[in-house]
């Protein structure tokens, strides 16, 4: 099995940006912008960044909450965001939505929007308990238009690393709910908006580290999950495993 030591393009300079940085996404030529979930342990702000790989200036843009995930658009200055219970296109420059956000609706208090994937026009994404407890937090679909997302399923804890994948004629959602520590597939339903049953495709249960970020490899077939470690550990850790299989491929 091969192993492939990754080294770090970017340290953040202030202990606020280095708290929780997540999420990176192709924005440009030797760009990348990435979000900062929360700026320290007691924080209720976070921002959207944009790095620049070749010279390692990095513009941050804070946000008026903490946010799950960014997206850039066609508009160097929009982003499709999430933060605390709030989804959307958010232009960065002026602070503000542009058109119709929605809001989560029926969930406890503690938790808010955390990863998700662009869905069509819009996004599906998931929610999290903030003390990483209770299954509390669900799925959401929202679309452009949308006052409230549509709520897909609930019963999760930290909703995390997601992949949209066309099978055999059909649609379908690759998600992590991170303690439970397995990679399910659901049948995904977007003309009616609902999920079906969900099948386990990847356990990681003896693994130490809990699976959080997601994505497909470029044929479809495997998908690397970013690890995080509550531990004090000397290095992080991404895994690829077959879809088909469960195993660990590299």
């Amino acid at each position: 099995m091969p192993e492939y030591p990754a080294e770090v393009v970017f340290r953040p300079d202030s202990e606020a940006l280095a708290y929780l940085p997540e999420g990176p996404c192709h924005y440009g030529p030797g760009k990348v912008s990435w979000v900062a979930i929360q700026h320290g342990g007691d924080s209720g702000e976070g921002s959207i960044n944009v790095l620049d790989l070749g010279t390692g200036a990095n513009r941050q843009y804070l946000l008026p909450g903490r946010p799950g995930f960014a997206f850039p658009t066609d508009n160097p200055s929009v982003f499709l965001t999430g933060f605390e219970r709030k989804v959307g296109f958010f232009n960065v420059e002026i602070g503000d939505w542009v058109g119709t956000f929605g809001e989560v609706e029926g969930e406890e208090e503690g938790t808010i929007i955390n990863d998700g994937v662009v869905c069509g026009n819009g996004v599906l994404f998931g929610t999290k308990d903030v003390d990483f407890a209770d299954p509390k937090a669900g799925l959401y679909l929202w679309c452009p238009g949308m006052n409230v997302p549509t709520h897909l399923k609930g019963g999760q804890t930290c909703s995390n690393g997601k992949v949209i994948l066309s099978r055999e004629g059909g649609t379908c959602l690759l998600d992590i709910d991170t303690p439970t520590k397995m990679v399910v597939e659901y049948p995904l339903d977007l003309e009616n908006q609902r999920l079906g049953e969900p099948r386990t495709v990847v356990g990681l249960q003896e693994v130490d580290a809990y699976p959080d970020g997601m994505v497909i490899t470029p044929n479809e077939e495997s998908v690397i999950i970013a690890m995080y470690n509550p531990n004090d550990v000397a290095a992080g850790e991404a895994r690829q495993h077959s879809l088909a299989t469960g195993e660990l491929e590299a």
